[in-house]
């Protein structure tokens, strides 16, 4: 079922980094494309991840707008957090509860030291990350370039038969918001059972 969602993701964004008028082969083009690493980045590495106290939106998104979608989100937090006085305690993420073929469910988040006092606000609540063990992989590259990634990711957990969690979580090493869409550096954790 993992596997299967891995596949839908790397579609999806592969949908989203195509603009319609260049049709299939362009598509086919992108999905063979290379998973831009550099000699450090840890592919399927296991790791423990540890909860963090977050601030998040949560939203539902389709495909083809994530990366305007997620934005969005991330400022609605960042206004959130100045408006607090509150500071990130770490780099912003993604944690993708549920998707399928052309949209997914979302929580947009950053550390905090602390929970904010006081009930939710402007959409925003507070939690705790997923915490445990995980495989972590890096993306180099662009949001729309992903596609690549996440193709190799599916691959890999299947070979290895990894059983894993029905989410994803990706941790924007840049900064999501000042990051030129194609310079972002992603670390992507799939959570294991």
């Amino acid at each position: 079922m993992f596997c299967r969602r891995l596949a839908i993701l790397a579609v999806a964004v592969a949908v989203l980094a195509v603009p319609a008028s260049t049709g299939l082969l362009a598509t086919n083009a992108l999905a063979q494309g290379t998973v831009q690493t550099q000699p450090i980045d840890p592919f399927g590495q296991e790791v423990v991840m540890p909860e963090k106290t977050i601030v998040y939106a949560s939203g539902t998104a389709e495909w083809d707008t994530a990366y305007d979608t997620l934005t969005e989100a991330f400022k609605t937090i960042q206004a959130y957090l100045d408006k607090r006085g509150l500071k990130a305690a770490g780099p912003a993420m993604t944690i993708y509860t549920a998707m399928d073929d052309t949209t997914f469910n979302f929580q947009a988040a950053v550390p905090v030291a602390e929970a904010p006092k006081g009930p939710p606000q402007d959409n925003v609540s507070s939690g705790r990350s997923p915490g445990g063990k995980a495989l972590k992989f890096v993306h180099r590259g662009s949001f729309e370039g992903l596609t690549a990634t996440y193709d190799a990711i599916s691959h890999f957990v299947e070979e290895k038969q990894f059983s894993s969690k029905e989410l994803l979580i990706e941790e924007y090493v840049t900064d999501f918001l000042s990051t030129p869409a194609d310079k972002l550096v992603i670390n992507i954790f799939v959570p294991l059972n």
